[in-house]
């Protein structure tokens, strides 16, 4: 999955929000769990501290002198964690009662510190404890009426351990977030396949553009989802239409061939009759327009037969036969043709161009070889390197680019018009390939092409 693509966009974007939104959850779940926690730890508390009240205050005194046990044996034992103490409010606040567990000490009161009181007139507080424990204290005030001594107010408190909250909370927060890892993970993983899957016949497309392209099908087929039915309609569409436009320039290009040559060969023909410096100006002039219409007219077909989609040409058959009519052309001067090709390379583009490349530098080298012509055919990544060597007297460096030079002819002693070498740079650069000159190893010229293979 690289970097740049749709897939990885669509995965990382999910993944993204899984890995943001899973721990703000994990945060919402842990406070929402504490604060359910801590009412259903104030409300045992409460129990204790409405019987507390209940207890002290059943006689009908003023005044708290009772030590309840509350029912539960930890008020009992000495730093328990939960303790109870009862405070009176006003001059008269040393006679405190306390629970066996508290000893000696104090809880510090929630009144003391301004919390204010809930609607039910009580106030919660978490606090430091006797032993560096967190108690959790609820604290009500409580007035105490009698006939004989008047009214009086006194704190009524009872405290808990607040780590068996803490102990609660942690252990639902580890339990959360293995649930949560293994949802996310789970996920993640959802979304790998869902994205894969989702893209699957984008990938289908690819396949079959690929396949287009190297000529093994015609159209792009297949039982696409119905959102990219339209884009599979519009590259047929498409593709179909490329093939048209390629047919009418071969066409066009033809016709204006013919169009052409036919009064130029008048034109020639009639000029030839004459002796005169004019005719001769006139046929020098005719042959040189021949010339251009051939080059551009050649270059046209080039440039349309190399923008058609779906060409493919395996390279061994054609070189063969390039070699043997060679051997037949050229079997009074008894050349050596070494040729090495692997059966599977494949040129991705017309054959006609091929032919027209490989017999240019072919027929080149055989006008000017002694006895031997070397040929290979090498693969490079997605390229083919055809390689032709000949042992004749090959080309000063600086001549080299002269001679792909269109219509320049180094040596008048051959037959040729001078257009070979430069239809092969032409083609070559057509294919956005390349074409080089250089020596060869027996001294004569080496020709190296590169061009589209598969």
């Amino acid at each position: 999955m690289r970097l740049n693509s749709l897939a990885f966009r669509l995965f990382a974007s999910a993944a993204v929000w899984a890995l943001v939104a899973l721990p703000i959850t994990a945060f919402v779940l842990v406070a929402v769990y504490r604060g359910a926690v801590e009412r259903n730890f104030d409300a045992r508390l409460n129990v204790y501290l409405t019987s507390l009240i209940a207890d002290t205050a059943s006689s009908g005194e003023s005044s708290a002198v009772k030590s309840p046990a509350l029912g539960e044996p930890l008020f009992s034992l000495p730093f328990s964690g939960w303790y109870w103490q009862i405070t009176p409010l006003g001059t008269d606040q040393q006679a405190v009662l306390l629970s066996d567990s508290l000893l000696d000490q104090r809880i510090a009161l929630p009144s003391k510190m301004g919390v204010p009181p809930d609607p039910s007139l009580v106030r919660h507080v978490y606090v430091e404890g006797p032993e560096g424990q967190r108690l959790r204290v609820l604290e009500r005030e409580i007035t105490l009426e009698n006939a004989d001594e008047g009214s009086r107010s006194y704190s009524y408190a009872v405290a808990g351990d607040g780590a068996e909250i803490d102990n609660v909370v942690s252990e639902f927060r580890t339990l959360l977030i293995i649930a949560l890892t293994i949802l996310g993970l789970g996920l993640v993983l959802a979304t790998f396949f869902q994205v894969r899957f989702g893209l699957r016949p984008l990938r289908a497309i690819s396949r079959g553009l690929t396949a287009i392209q190297a000529g093994k099908a015609k159209q792009l087929g297949g039982d696409l989802p119905a959102e990219i039915v339209p884009l599979q309609n519009e590259l047929n569409a498409l593709i179909k239409s490329n093939r048209a436009i390629v047919e009418r320039a071969r066409t066009h290009v033809g016709n204006l061939a013919h169009a052409l040559k036919t009064p130029l060969s008048v034109i020639t023909n009639e000029a030839s009759g004459s002796r005169t410096a004019f005719a001769k100006k006139v046929s020098e002039q005719a042959e040189v327009m021949r010339d251009q219409i051939t080059h551009h007219l050649n270059r046209a077909q080039m440039s349309a037969r190399s923008g058609v989609v779906g060409g493919q040409t395996p390279v061994e058959p054609v070189l063969s036969g390039l070699i043997r009519a060679l051997k037949r052309i050229y079997q009074d001067r008894g050349l050596t043709f070494n040729f090495d090709c692997p059966k599977d390379l494949v040129f991705k583009g017309e054959k006609r161009d091929l032919e027209e490349m490989a017999g240019n530098l072919l027929d080149n080298a055989s006008k000017w070889a002694k006895s031997a012509i070397s040929v290979r055919v090498s693969s490079k990544a997605s390229s083919i390197v055809i390689t032709v060597e000949d042992d004749g007297p090959g080309l000063p460096e600086k001549e080299r680019a002269a001679a792909i030079k269109r219509g320049r002819r180094l040596d008048e002693s051959k037959p040729g018009s001078g257009l070979g070498l430069s239809i092969v740079a032409e083609l070559a650069h057509l294919y956005k390939g390349q074409f080089s000159l250089d020596s060869s190893k027996d001294g004569g010229l080496l020709a190296r092409i590169e061009l589209p293979g598969s």
